[in-house]
């Protein structure tokens, strides 16, 4: 009791300071650097001016540092998550409060989701308190299978969410893009081949603007792309279509490409390997929805990791983020399972971590604790990957975050009501 309440007092202490980078320590805990390796006991985590400066278990924090207390605790960089709608929506089902998809704009690729994204969403305020410090957010194809410009933001109590806007361009192929496209996967490769020869066009110099199927915004848009100075996410899921995808380079060699989805992506994945194109893949998807999917089989990621590929776990199919490190946990449980392939812990906590910083240009600098990296740190009641662990505190930037949301005043405000103090509305 007395070590909680000297680690609630810390707590105090740090939230008492402006809202700016905060030097500290963390001693004596439970921590994973997200990189792969397994997690170090009694180990020592620092921070200055808003970085890692030093992460081991033999590293021995500054005397002149405030120290928190992790014996018994978890340390570990913030989470990534890729890729969600975080920002850009409150109600799903409300159009007005949902800036996910465009169905009725004139444009498409020069869509772009940075001025869209509300820092008040509860939705980033849930994420921040069950863990996620940075998220690849992008909008959702519509009437063309651009789906736009995507940004990577942080999850921060401040106005300013956004660190990279334009981060990304967003395509959906497979069965989504074939609907989009006209009715077939045909349609839906001709779209994208011709925009990205109009795109080069423009970029050239050779834009006549009359027989050009894309507005003058879209073509300048993709220019990024056609040069690979902006990455290009393209969802496919079905084995043909990712190969489809990979073969994209011979005719535009200088794209950097992301996979996301990729379902049957175990059935490719020395192709995959080979290409070195990483993948955002959906987790644990064995129950086929759609006919792109019926080689899906919980083993995905753990085949295509043993194969060599760089494998991130995609968010985007994970309603509520605390099952964001509980997926990654399962993961965990699959490499236990006889006949199954699943990861390592290191290796599982990576997929949310450093992986999907890696996959969007980001690696090094999010999603571990390495010397030099965002002071982005979660302190975990126990293990992250068991369901019944959340995190204590959180830092972005080396600042710390407050962790309540509309889900936690509900808790906080019914969990020790009794009868009598229910509303009058419940009375009957």
């Amino acid at each position: 009791m007395n070590r909680l309440l000297a680690f609630a007092a810390a707590a105090v202490a740090l939230a008492a300071t402006p809202a700016q980078a905060q030097d500290f320590a963390i001693a004596n805990a439970h921590v994973a650097t997200g990189d792969g390796s397994a997690p170090m006991k009694g180990a020592t985590v620092i921070i200055r001016a808003g970085k890692v400066a030093a992460v081991g278990a033999d590293v021995q924090p500054d005397p002149s540092l405030p120290v928190i207390d992790g014996t018994g605790l978890w340390v570990t960089p913030g989470l990534v998550a890729a890729v969600t709608d975080l920002g850009l929506l409150d109600v799903g089902a409300v159009s007005n409060s949902n800036d996910t998809r465009a169905s009725k704009a004139r444009f498409n690729a020069a869509l772009d989701v940075a001025p869209a994204i509300n820092p008040a969403s509860q939705h980033i305020k849930v994420s921040r308190a069950n863990g996620i410090t940075r998220a690849v957010v992008s909008g959702g194809s519509s009437n063309s299978i651009f789906a736009g410009q995507g940004a990577i933001i942080d999850t921060g109590a401040d106005p300013d969410p956004v660190m990279k806007p334009r981060a990304f361009q967003m395509i959906a192929l497979g069965e989504g893009g074939a609907r989009i496209a006209g009715g077939s996967r045909n349609a839906s490769h001709a779209e994208l081949r011709n925009a990205l020869r109009e795109a080069r066009d423009f970029a050239a110099g050779r834009w006549s603007g009359e027989d050009n199927l894309l507005t003058r915004a879209d073509a300048e848009a993709l220019g990024p792309v056609i040069e690979g100075s902006q990455l290009l996410l393209i969802e496919a899921h079905r084995a043909s279509d990712i190969r489809a995808v990979l073969a994209l380079k011979q005719e535009f060699p200088a794209l950097d490409l992301v996979l996301v989805g990729a379902t049957e992506g175990w059935l490719v994945a020395p192709e995959i390997a080979a290409s070195g194109v990483p993948v955002i893949a959906e987790s644990l998807q064995d129950l086929p929805e759609r006919f792109e999917q019926l080689a899906s089989t919980q083993s995905n990621i753990g085949r295509m990791r043993a194969a060599g590929v760089k494998v991130a776990l995609n968010a985007a199919t994970i309603e509520n983020s605390h099952h964001y490190t509980q997926y990654a946990g399962n993961l965990v449980a699959l490499a236990r399972m006889p006949g199954a392939a699943g990861l390592s812990w290191g290796e599982a906590f990576a997929a949310i971590s450093s992986r999907p910083a890696e996959a969007i240009g980001m690696g090094g600098r999010l999603g571990v604790l390495k010397p030099g990296a965002v002071g982005d740190v979660v302190i975990w009641d126990g293990d992250p990957l068991e369901v019944s662990s959340a995190p204590l505190r959180v830092f972005i930037d080396g600042i710390e975050q407050p962790l309540d949301n509309h889900q936690t005043r509900l808790r906080d405000r019914y969990r020790d009501l009794d009868e009598s103090e229910l509303p009058k509305a419940f009375d009957w």
